[in-house]
């Protein structure tokens, strides 16, 4: 299980795993609703390395990306829920729009994102790249999205 943590943390983490020869994972996303296909992501990811850190965006930051009305879960919520899943040893949660600082502060050895950034630009692929780190992208479950769910219910209710 792992922990929620503020960035000061979440480096000196980061700096134990590099002193002890451990790879460093990291992703980020909104997590709205947590799904299968988050778990799936997840656990995926983690196999990548020894430690997966998550990025949560704030909920500043998911109103200016998603829209009003959003993030219908609060982001400190969200952020428990992640620790809670075995695949997950820190969660930070981050207010920008991109997660290029917390990439910076942490250089994770192992950048990841979801197999629909296959035919669009990652603005985060840059600062990796700078610093010698690998971005990977995953294959993701299409069927599953946060944003279906919330059409899914919205139909049910009649909106």
């Amino acid at each position: 299980m792992g922990e929620v943590m503020k960035l000061p943390q979440a480096q000196a983490l980061r700096e134990s795993l590099r002193e002890s020869g451990q790879t460093l994972v990291f992703t980020n996303g909104h997590f709205e609703l947590l799904h299968i296909g988050h778990l799936d992501y997840l656990e995926k990811a983690s196999k990548l390395g020894d430690a997966l850190f998550v990025g949560v965006n704030g909920d500043a930051s998911t109103t200016r990306l998603k829209g009003a009305g959003r993030p219908l879960v609060p982001a400190a919520e969200r952020a428990r829920l992640l620790a809670a899943l075995a695949p997950v040893a820190a969660v930070i949660i981050f207010e920008e729009d991109t997660a290029d600082n917390l990439l910076r502060a942490l250089q994770p050895d192992i950048y990841v994102k979801g197999g629909d950034y296959v035919n669009k630009p990652l603005p985060e692929r840059a600062t990796v790249e700078a610093y010698g780190g690998q971005v990977r992208l995953i294959e993701y479950l299409p069927q599953y999205s946060t944003t279906q769910l919330i059409d899914r219910t919205r139909k049910l209710n009649g909106d």
